[in-house]
């Protein structure tokens, strides 16, 4: 005959389960249930270390390898946007590529204005600390701060070469020979015919600078008086506009096309296009999942 073995309900007491069993089990539930509650939470608690994460890295991107700046003018249109005191074209600026070589005909530059040259607004400098922190915020995506005076214009000539305006036909010769410019945009209303000036020599180390909306920029022909005073010392220049990155309707490279040839250049690729601040964000996503992780782990091997 066979032995039958009453089963035991949940309510039956395992004869087996020691008190420090059940002792560790009941910890273990309280932390879990602790962790739950901490998780919920910790967005909120990590948002503050994001933010200072990605202005950090927004800040070291900026110094070093490219910068947002705002166009306050309309002397670019129509390859950039702006006009003083809209919200003009934010166009990201690359910092490198002078560290290795100078700025050629066609490039769309920023440059620090010399002392011989006049912004086109002037605006009022901060007067307390609050002014001057929203200031520092506002470069970080572009905002101009009262005291720049950095330009953007196109090179059309670079030091050894020889320019003048205009041949028969109304256009800008470098060494005699016509500019290709396809860029150029006449504003309607104004004169298609350019301001002439004669032959003039860049000595080595300066540009010979103009603005794109010809007849409504005031560059290296008017700025210091025009002739030498005009001209930008290549120790001056910030960068080269690379793509236009806000607003996100004019997203889009910046064509770097050199007049004194035929072919034309292409602009900036598309995955230039992307905001200081943004790349800022996208590193530090990863800091932050990659120390959750860690912190995980570390939790689980402690709770066994």
């Amino acid at each position: 005959m066979v032995d039958v073995v009453p089963s035991r309900g949940p309510s039956d007491e395992d004869p087996y389960r020691s008190s420090d069993e059940e002792a560790v089990e009941a910890w273990r539930e309280r932390a879990r249930k602790a962790q739950k509650g901490k998780r919920k939470g910790s967005f909120w608690k990590e948002l503050p270390i994001l933010v200072v994460v990605a202005f950090g890295l927004a800040f070291l991107i900026q110094t070093f390898l490219a910068r947002v700046y705002m166009i306050p003018s309309e002397s670019m249109e129509q390859t950039l946007h702006g006009c003083n005191g809209c919200y003009g074209d934010r166009v990201l600026v690359d910092k490198i590529t002078y560290d290795f070589s100078e700025p050629a005909p066609g490039d769309v530059i920023v440059f620090h204005g010399p002392q011989s040259w006049q912004n086109d607004f002037v605006t009022a400098e901060p007067t307390n600390a609050f002014q001057k922190g929203l200031q520092g915020l506002g470069a970080l995506i572009g905002l101009p701060s009262a005291s720049q005076e950095d330009f953007v214009k196109r090179v059309i000539a670079v030091g050894g070469q020889t320019v003048k305006c205009c041949d028969d036909k109304n256009r800008v010769t470098v060494d005699g020979k016509p500019l290709d410019e396809s860029y150029l945009y006449w504003e309607p209303g104004r004169s298609t015919v350019q301001e002439s000036f004669a032959d003039l020599t860049i000595p080595k180390g300066f540009l010979f600078v103009l603005g794109d909306n010809r007849n409504d920029s005031c560059d290296s022909r008017c700025q210091g008086d025009g002739r030498e005073g005009g001209l930008v010392p290549i120790d001056n220049v910030v960068g080269k506009a690379r793509a236009v990155v806000l607003p996100p309707s004019r997203w889009q490279g910046v064509t770097d096309h050199n007049p004194q040839s035929q072919v034309v250049a292409m602009g900036a690729p598309s995955w230039q296009s992307a905001l200081p601040a943004g790349v800022g964000i996208a590193f530090a996503w990863p800091v932050l999942f990659l120390g959750k992780r860690a912190r995980a782990r570390f939790r689980r091997k402690t709770l066994g």
